[in-house]
């Protein structure tokens, strides 16, 4: 008997009318919908999160186009696959379109393979990405690509999607099945359609011998737990375990992160990715608390990049459980969110004429820079002056937290600033 395909394969469509998301780049009269049916596309990379369409998009693509379609994954193809693709390419009376999953796996000798092709018109390139291909695609291919951001999924369309699941799963095992509860299913999918769907299918599967089910959180939770092997079955635990890692990290427990770390090396991880997510942390979790972290994280980057398996794995280790042990405080990350918020409700607020730039006599005429005090030309270096606009004037975004070092901080801005930000 064969073993029918996974339901996100069961389920992917066939054109953009059933293609779920993605309307800024698909929707009627959108760029790329436009592009697509014209039958000329660019080459292009799509960037955006697991499980929002990239693959499907892209496969959508070849069944619009009258060209012959490749695909390879960066994960287990190499420079010969690609060479091959471009061989059958050149005899092709049309231009080829190649599809390359993941190509941020693709290292700088792989990518440059690729370069001839696009130029020359041989291939289409379509790469699909989860990393900024800013700083994974080379700049010579990414300059002959277009770009298209791809955002998460709404949770309007994952709904609408488990409702095509729901009749689907119920016409192929002729049972009834109700979703009275979504919570659960949709937390699991965290935005993925493939995951939404590798879920409800699991579930259905465990409960099929009943004619009617009833699909609640409780049991969505209890089912997919128990079964996390075979819900994984996508590869979604690639985002799992760098999720746990990181919470790890940030939760000061450096026994689970050295394990999470061990797992993702262990399973063919990216290096360079772990080292990565690590030096965002130091900054969004640890930030001034210990601002050492950020520049020990950086330099394992740096290290990472220039000394390969297994010596960096001594490298990520360390840097993982330096930034689990170190005292945390996300002061800065919440500041300057808090700033943009209020510089997206205010506009643009005139900068105070005491602190303004007065490179000529007019403006110094005009008030620019006058009654501005130069702080290191008073006691320690500071004099107290009003640095924002008059709107919004002691509006405090940095809030110490409270660790040592930050501790140190509050206490000098409380005595610089007295009463003002309430420090």
């Amino acid at each position: 008997m064969n073993q029918r395909p996974p339901l996100a394969e069961q389920l992917r469509p066939y054109n953009l009318d059933n293609y779920i998301g993605q309307t800024h780049l698909v929707g009627e009269k959108a760029i790329l919908r436009n592009a697509i049916e014209s039958g000329n596309i660019p080459s292009m990379i799509l960037w955006g999160p697991p499980g929002v369409g990239k693959t499907t998009l892209a496969f959508i693509i070849s069944q619009y186009l009258n060209k012959e379609f490749y695909t390879l994954s960066a994960i287990s193809s190499g420079v010969k696959d690609v060479r091959d693709v471009i061989e059958k390419a050149s005899k092709s009376a049309n231009n080829s379109i190649l599809f390359i999953d993941e190509i941020h796996r693709f290292n700088k000798s792989q990518q440059d393979s690729l370069l001839g092709a696009v130029e020359k018109g041989i291939i289409t390139l379509i790469g699909a990405t989860t990393e900024n291909p800013s700083f994974e695609v080379i700049s010579p291919l990414l300059s002959r690509c277009q770009v298209y951001i791809l955002k998460n999924l709404e949770k309007e369309d994952l709904l609408r999607l488990l409702e095509t699941a729901r009749l689907f799963l119920e016409n192929q095992h002729n049972i009834s099945i109700s979703i009275p509860e979504t919570e659960a299913l949709l937390r699991i999918s965290g935005g993925d359609a493939r995951r939404l769907l590798n879920a409800i299918e699991l579930v259905v599967n465990m409960e099929k011998q009943q004619q009617k089910i009833e699909i609640t959180n409780e049991m969505v939770l209890q089912i997919v737990q128990q079964n996390l092997a075979l819900y994984d079955k996508g590869g979604e635990m690639h985002y799992d375990v760098i999720s746990a890692f990181i919470k790890s990290l940030r939760g000061s427990d450096p026994n689970a992160a050295v394990y999470w770390l061990a797992r993702m090396i262990a399973g063919g991880e990216d290096l360079k990715f772990i080292a990565r997510r690590m030096l965002i942390l130091a900054s969004e979790d640890i930030g001034n608390a210990n601002p050492n972290a950020l520049l020990l994280a950086n330099s394992c980057f740096d290290a990472v990049n220039k000394i390969g398996y297994p010596e960096s794995r001594i490298i990520l280790s360390q840097t993982a459980i330096y930034l689990a042990t170190s005292p945390k405080s996300n002061a800065s990350y919440a500041a300057i969110d808090e700033a943009l918020a209020l510089v997206s409700k205010t506009g643009d607020l005139p900068v105070p004429l005491h602190i303004r730039n007065a490179p000529t006599k007019l403006m110094k005429d005009i008030g620019y820079g006058k009654d501005y005090k130069y702080a290191h030309s008073f006691e320690n270096n500071f004099v107290d002056l009003e640095f924002l606009p008059e709107k919004i004037k002691g509006k405090k975004f940095y809030e110490p937290q409270n660790n040592p070092r930050e501790n140190e901080v509050r206490i000098r801005l409380k005595t610089l600033w007295k009463n003002k930000y309430g420090y």
